[in-house]
């Protein structure tokens, strides 16, 4: 029987991702799923961590995190207990896109992904006590119009939808916290590094860190006990940062109500 501890990684195949799952395999104490939405990509990327490190504690399942029911099929699908949640996965579409709901492309994975992966998994989270989930946003972050987030009044510019969805997930992580933390669930979040990424390319921008450097702080917010009892926190290479953003108290509820009709 396996007694390692379960890790859900989402956006796994991206190169932060990648380097997350392995870094946690690599801890030896965490069994990883990978939440991916190209096979393809994952069967490349789990082969890949097999191959380099020998570890097999490793498998994927497939979900759109752009589509709510996919999210809670997944959850129910994964009937054990979850010690850890990173939300990494992000896209970044150049043009306005809309999920097959009708909601905008950036808005639907980048910050209700998050969201309703935290809902969904909440009691796999509660059975796993203490466990913690991680959020994995941004510097780069900024611009967020609560009564225009889908894009639908203001010119769509990805870089835009990218810096408002990074501060709603920085903003919904301290509005998750107060609610998780009765079930001894602790939620974080962070600025990953600079990696050069499809993502980041995307945006018209490199990086100057490696993917291992981008995966460092997800990871160490995942498994360190230097964390043991902090919640709602935002962090930038290992170290706590004021956020802005979080202390509108009034906007981070208003943000998760808005969150909650969806």
């Amino acid at each position: 029987m396996n007694f390692k501890k379960l890790a859900l990684v989402t956006g796994a195949t991206g190169a932060i991702g990648k380097a997350i799952t392995r870094q946690l395999l690599a801890t030896g104490d965490y069994r990883v799923i990978m939440v991916i939405k190209d096979e393809e990509k994952a069967l490349k990327v789990l082969e890949d961590i097999r191959q380099k490190t020998c570890l097999e504690d490793i498998r994927f399942v497939k979900a759109d995190l752009s589509v709510k029911k996919q999210i809670f099929d997944l959850a129910s699908v994964i009937g054990e207990p979850v010690h850890i949640l990173i939300n990494n996965a992000a896209a970044t579409p150049r043009n306005r896109m809309e999920t097959a709901e009708g909601i905008e492309m950036q808005f639907a994975a980048n910050v209700l992904g998050y969201f309703w992966m935290i809902s969904a998994f909440t009691p796999h989270l509660k059975a796993g006590a203490p466990s913690r989930v991680i959020n994995v946003a941004s510097y780069w972050a900024g611009g967020l119009n609560l009564s225009d987030l889908e894009f639908k009044r203001r010119h769509y510019d990805n870089d835009e939808a990218y810096r408002q969805s990074k501060q709603a997930n920085r903003m919904l992580t301290v509005a998750v916290a107060s609610r998780l933390a009765p079930l001894n669930i602790a939620i974080n979040a962070c600025h990953p590094g600079d990696v050069n990424s499809a993502l980041s390319n995307s945006m018209g921008f490199g990086g100057h860190e490696t993917p291992d450097q981008g995966a460092d702080t997800p990871v160490w917010l995942a498994t360190s006990a230097d964390v043991k009892g902090i919640t709602g926190k935002y962090f930038e290479h290992r170290k706590q940062q004021v956020c802005s953003f979080s202390e509108n108290l009034r906007d981070v509820e208003l943000l998760f109500e808005i969150c909650q009709k969806y």
